[in-house]
């Protein structure tokens, strides 16, 4: 069975502006370094449900960013939710079809279709909480495809593992009082949002692990095995959900870690031989963060090597 590859072009509608990080260029990047790798299937991001989304978030908060979305019209494209995070017109075709793809790709891996997956979609989502942008993220593509792999598939126990280099606040405060979900995210201490310390365990079902400015390959190497792994292991979930970021690569210019794109082969190449072993080899991988265009062509590439091997 082959890799998929999960991508539409709506996600390049999503435009928060012409200065801003997480530009549509970014996932072009990450399509440019991992298409042409064997072993994979490309197929079109899905549109995800009203009801996949209200496993997560309030209905309300839901039907405010459709209204606030600009119209193709309007002069002004973009309408700030706050100063991160923006809406312009595309933007909710763009997180729905990020969504759609995770709850896609899940069904597809149950059901015996695919090997693993990438979702190659933007924007990211795992700053998002229920009732709340921010962080660039409009929607916790993770946390739908968990509830979705749960409710549809009767999955009862999933793993979300987070390596972006910003702590994954959404997803945490998400999941926080839900013993079904374990999350575990590395991430760069301090650093925005501000959570993520070893301190915050949920109901013993959250483990952070951060890591201090300057931190490279050793460290984060060392946080995983010696903490993040063990932890998954002792969990036992039935499929692991993947927040793939790409920022604590060395070249990252909104952080200060050390990550070399060989990082991300190992950190993937261990989950994958867990689930090989435990849980069927469901792994979803969903896009999270990653700014500098050169290295998140290079990290994914990686990435998407191991998910093949």
């Amino acid at each position: 069975m082959k890799t998929l590859i999960l991508h539409h072009e709506d996600c390049l509608r999503h435009d928060p502006g012409r200065r801003h990080a997480e530009a549509p260029a970014r996932v072009t990047a990450v399509m440019n370094g991992v298409m042409n790798l064997p072993g994979i299937e490309i197929l079109p991001a899905p549109v995800a449900s009203i009801e996949q989304l209200r496993r997560v978030h309030a209905s309300e908060y839901w039907e405010r960013l459709v209204d606030l979305e600009p119209a193709q019209e309007a002069g002004d494209n973009q309408v700030a939710l706050d100063p991160d995070t923006f809406l312009s017109t595309g933007s909710i075709d763009a997180t729905l079809r990020a969504s759609g793809a995770a709850c896609f790709a899940i069904d597809q891996i149950i059901a015996g279709k695919a090997k693993n997956a990438f979702c190659a979609t933007r924007p990211p989502g795992h700053h998002a909480e229920a009732a709340l942008a921010m962080g660039f993220c409009l929607l916790n593509h993770a946390a739908i495809a968990a509830r979705h792999a749960q409710s549809v598939h009767g999955i009862e126990r999933v793993a979300i593992l987070d390596f972006d280099v910003h702590h994954g606040n959404g997803t945490q405060a998400i999941f926080e009082d839900s013993p079904d979900v374990l999350y575990v995210s590395s991430h760069q201490m301090p650093l925005y949002p501000g959570t993520g310390k070893r301190s915050e365990t949920g109901s013993g079902n959250i483990l952070n692990l951060p890591l201090r400015p300057g931190s490279g390959s050793k460290e984060f190497r060392a946080a995983w095995s010696s903490s993040g792994l063990p932890a998954l292991a002792r969990f036992r979930p039935e499929l692991i959900i993947v927040s793939a970021g790409f920022d604590a690569h060395a070249r990252d210019p909104l952080a200060q870690l050390e990550l070399q794109d060989e990082d991300y082969g190992w950190i993937t190449t261990e989950i994958c031989d867990y689930a090989t072993a435990e849980c069927r080899q469901r792994v979803v991988s969903i896009l999270e963060g990653g700014y500098d265009l050169d290295a998140l062509a290079s990290a994914s590439a990686e990435h998407v090597k191991a998910l093949t091997s």
